[in-house]
């Protein structure tokens, strides 16, 4: 690496999401004082769990219970945390320009989260919501209790009731489950008929949970239309206009409420700075690095790992909090001339939530259905407390989740 003995290797840790926070803390475990010094750079103050934040937006729990404040997970002794936006990353000159400075590094852990995937689809950008952060998910609450509202004083508008979800992956799912059970307190809290509520899941791929457990996703779908959900499965939005959705072979569906969960893509940042990306993701080495920068990790919704078949790991929380760990290790590994450890998934499972008291999932090689798959996806919510937090965290939030 070239770096003199007398200097104190740099690294700079951008994003405090699964992969960033998770990083951070073992290094703070593993390294010791003025080993190495570390800084963690994020946007915002606080750490959202992502996998929570489908339950505020549909106005189902408070926005503040999906987020921790970063002081009250790292120890500022050993880890500097910076609040700014990253503008870009300068692998040639080893900096990253902040939009109020300059951080130099001799490491990166690039874990910046992904962005919306639109496919090209003409209007969605402009048009649809997405469920990415804490203000995204405040401003969709909002908007649809706003619908509600408006609707009574313009009972002819029965677009303002109905509400589109382009995707029928995980978030997509998840969503709709709280979305349904939110809809009769609207209904009670506005005066307004729960029949003329209408909740569309569109998803272009030929089932829903696309590569998920058959059986469950039947389950999970049947679950959902008693709730009142429509499916619309092997069809694709055409576009999206201010006016709704154009699906399938130019059905309209007027809608005021387009929410898109569709897919994620990597970081543009990481494109522009010339680092070689597939959709804005970088396919690492064994090591979670960036090709030709040995410096440079890469995870999360960031990095495309591989499976045995060769087909990329959806970008998990699980995924990110695994390479997290890795990484650290790896960092260590790298300052003291030891051997690295090539990163190796261990999926634990997963689990859907469908609303509340109501999760389909597989773990531990089981199926998981109804009240126990729902206690299930609490058990894994709570741990993930527990690994950040500890027990005060798990004390704090725990009730809510």
């Amino acid at each position: 690496m070239g770096l003199t003995m007398s200097s104190i290797p740099k690294i700079v840790i951008l994003g405090a999401g699964y992969g960033g926070v998770l990083t951070s803390l073992r290094l703070q475990k593993e390294l010791n004082y003025n080993e190495a010094d570390v800084t963690l750079v994020n946007k915002h103050d606080y750490h959202y769990i992502t996998t929570h934040l489908h339950m505020p937006a549909a106005g189902t729990d408070h926005p503040d219970n999906a987020r921790v404040s970063i002081s009250k997970l790292i120890d500022e002794f050993k880890i500097d945390f910076v609040k700014s936006t990253v503008v870009q990353i300068r692998p040639q000159d080893r900096k990253v320009i902040l939009e109020d400075g300059t951080l130099s590094y001799d490491y990166l852990v690039i874990a910046l989260g992904g962005e919306p995937e639109t496919f090209g689809i003409p209007g969605l950008a402009e048009h649809a919501f997405t469920i990415r952060s804490i203000n995204s998910v405040r401003l969709i609450r909002e908007h649809i209790e706003y619908q509600f509202a408006r609707y009574k004083r313009e009972p002819h508008r029965t677009d303002y009731l109905t509400f589109v979800v382009g995707g029928a992956g995980f978030t997509g799912i998840e969503f709709v489950g709280e979305l349904a059970d939110r809809v009769p307190e609207l209904c009670k809290q506005f005066d307004v008929d729960r029949s003329l509520v209408k909740i569309y899941n569109i998803e272009a791929a030929p089932t829903a949970l696309p590569g998920f457990d058959p059986e469950l996703v039947e389950y999970a779908m049947q679950v959902l239309q008693k709730k009142g959900v429509i499916f619309k499965i092997g069809t694709a939005i055409k576009e999206c206009t201010s006016e709704g959705v154009v699906v399938g072979e130019g059905e309209e569906i007027k809608s005021q409420t387009v929410i898109w969960t569709g897919g994620v893509r990597g970081n543009r940042l990481i494109e522009e700075a010339g680092i070689e990306t597939t959709r804005g993701r970088v396919k690492v080495d064994e090591y979670l690095r960036c090709p030709g920068h040995e410096n440079i990790y890469v995870l999360g919704d960031n990095s495309l790992v591989f499976n045995e078949e060769g087909r990329p790991y959806p970008p998990t929380a699980q995924i990110a909090m695994q390479q997290g760990v890795n990484c650290a290790h790896n960092l260590v590994a790298q300052i003291r001339n030891q051997t690295l450890k090539p990163f190796v998934f261990h999926n634990k499972g997963t689990v859907a939530s469908l609303g509340k008291g109501e999760a389909i999932g597989i773990a531990f090689g089981k199926k998981y259905k109804g009240r126990v798959a729902s206690w299930l996806k609490k058990a894994i919510d709570l741990r993930y407390l527990f690994i950040i937090g500890g027990i005060p965290l798990v004390l704090r939030k725990g009730k809510f989740l």
